[in-house]
């Protein structure tokens, strides 16, 4: 399994980011995937998941409303729109793939790397 995350950057606050996973090495249609991140100092943090299609989603009451999940299965890719950013959004975002779509990120089994996003002036 390799999931490699790709997007982030340095954003000014209210500014918009996506980020991407590309996945190999296994089914991607038949796993949910979902993204997570993580702040200096702190746990990590469930944001968004999404089911095996675009069908079913769910968010962190944090970013509902500014964050969409998304999948394409023919690229085996999962996507994260991040839109109206807050300092607060400052963490690495780590995407990740397990049977089933869960908030807790102790039962996500794969995960990549992690991708950098800072919202700063």
């Amino acid at each position: 399994v390799q999931l490699v995350e790709s997007g982030g950057g340095l954003v000014q606050p209210g500014g918009s980011l996506r980020l991407s996973c590309a996945a190999s090495g296994f089914t991607f249609s038949v796993y949910a995937m979902g993204w997570f991140r993580q702040a200096p100092g702190k746990e990590r943090d469930f944001v968004a998941v999404v089911g095996r299609s675009n069908s079913y989603t769910d968010y962190a009451d944090s970013v509902k409303g500014r964050f969409t999940i998304s999948r394409d299965n023919a690229k085996s890719t999962v996507y994260l729109q991040m839109n109206s950013l807050k300092p607060e959004d400052t963490a690495v975002y780590y995407c990740a793939a397990a049977a089933a779509a869960l908030r807790d990120p102790n039962r996500w089994r794969d995960w990549g790397q992690g991708t950098q996003v800072t919202v700063s002036s």
